[in-house]
């Protein structure tokens, strides 16, 4: 028969999956009863009826019914307390180091150890949340822990690109990202109506930044993507006051016209302090099927022009694969389903390079100026 220390010694390789610690770490585990062969065990939720107890029941059954002499396992569940979900919360909002939990950042930090890396267009269509997807689906393949904030707000696309849906779990003034692919994702998707348009202006756009940034519990992060809308407007100037050590990636396609507007994104940075890490030209050709023949169907040499006049390099291109869209709308990327295609080949060896940078130099001023 198991003894009480037997289980809790494997209940405590089981994660919440909202929260990414240990269940014995996050004292969810209120009662062992053990009867011969069976096992019942008490799960305290941190909040009445969590969306993710299915996975909790799964995850606990799978790890008890390991040891020896256990033929049945029972999972009842019952909730946190007020002041359990408020210790909880105080221990988080700690363990980030958060002087002022309300307000306080923990990526714009001096010492934080999160990589935060803006992605950039000139123009929308170029595909720059596609890339997103895929390389942060790539950078965790690598074994990082990635999130991704859709901070394009008025056309946030990132919940569907990884299939991901439903409402963050919120308690004690802390958000819960969603998670899909190995990554933590939040986006101002989950908190609308899909059918209706976000019409907000500069204050709004800076406090829903902040939110993201400073309320949502992302945990310990190697790497965090920002998927930046189109342009150089309010939300790319707002994220480099909040993230004055973040690197931008700019995506663009080989034809010249997109890259002379992406340069103006890539130039704003002289003006926001942020640095440019690199540059991604992505629809690079697309290789007939058949013939083998490589059609530059958008021009070329885009990508490359534009890493010479941003004085950065140009990380990798990426060629034209229907199954790149196919991927982003059934909410698997491609480097997921198809690993081998040359486009998730390209986007894996930019992954590899991001990986490999070091943070950028912290304690950068913030020149901004106004006219």
């Amino acid at each position: 028969m198991p003894t009480t220390d037997q289980v809790m010694e494997v209940l405590a390789e089981v994660e919440d999956p909202e929260i990414n610690k240990t269940i014995t770490e996050l004292g969810m585990v209120e009662d062992i009863a053990i009867e011969g062969s069976r096992v019942g065990v008490k799960i305290k939720l941190t909040i009445p009826g969590c969306p993710l107890k299915d996975r909790i029941t799964k995850d606990v059954t799978a790890a008890v019914s390991r040891l020896d002499d256990v033929d049945d396992v029972q999972v009842v569940f019952g909730s946190m307390t007020d002041e359990e979900r408020q210790q909880l919360s105080a221990n988080l909002r700690a363990e980030r180091g958060a002087a002022n939990p309300e307000m306080e950042i923990p990526f714009a930090n001096a010492d934080s150890p999160t990589k935060v890396i803006a992605i950039a267009s000139g123009k929308g269509g170029v595909g720059k949340s596609s890339v997103t997807v895929n390389l942060a689906a790539a950078l965790a393949q690598q074994g990082l822990r990635v999130g991704v904030m859709d901070a394009d707000i008025w056309g946030y696309s990132v919940p569907r690109m990884f299939g991901v849906t439903g409402k963050p779990v919120a308690f004690d003034g802390m958000v819960m990202p969603l998670q899909a692919h190995g990554c933590k994702v939040i986006s101002i998707g989950f908190f609308t109506d899909p059918d209706r348009s976000v019409i907000w202006r500069g204050p709004m756009l800076h406090r829903a930044l902040q939110q993201f940034l400073s309320d949502v519990h992302w945990g310990e992060l190697d790497v965090l993507l920002c998927d930046l809308p189109p342009g150089t407007g309010d939300i790319a100037i707002s994220l480099a006051q909040m993230l004055p050590n973040a690197d931008m990636l700019v995506v663009t396609t080989p034809q010249q016209a997109a890259q002379k507007v992406a340069l103006r994104a890539g130039k704003a940075t002289e003006q926001t302090g942020m640095a440019v890490a690199g540059v991604i030209e992505n629809m690079a050709g697309f290789t007939d099927p058949v013939s083998g023949e490589v059609h530059e169907i958008f021009g070329s040499g885009g990508g490359q022009e534009l890493a010479g006049a941003l004085e950065t390099d140009l990380l990798g291109r990426i060629p034209l694969d229907p199954r790149m869209v196919e991927g982003s709308d059934a909410g698997v990327p491609m480097v997921l389903s198809h690993p081998d295609a040359p486009a998730s080949k390209a986007i894996t060896e930019i992954a590899e390079q991001v990986g490999a940078r070091s943070r950028s130099v912290v304690g950068r001023s913030l020149p901004l100026t106004v006219s």
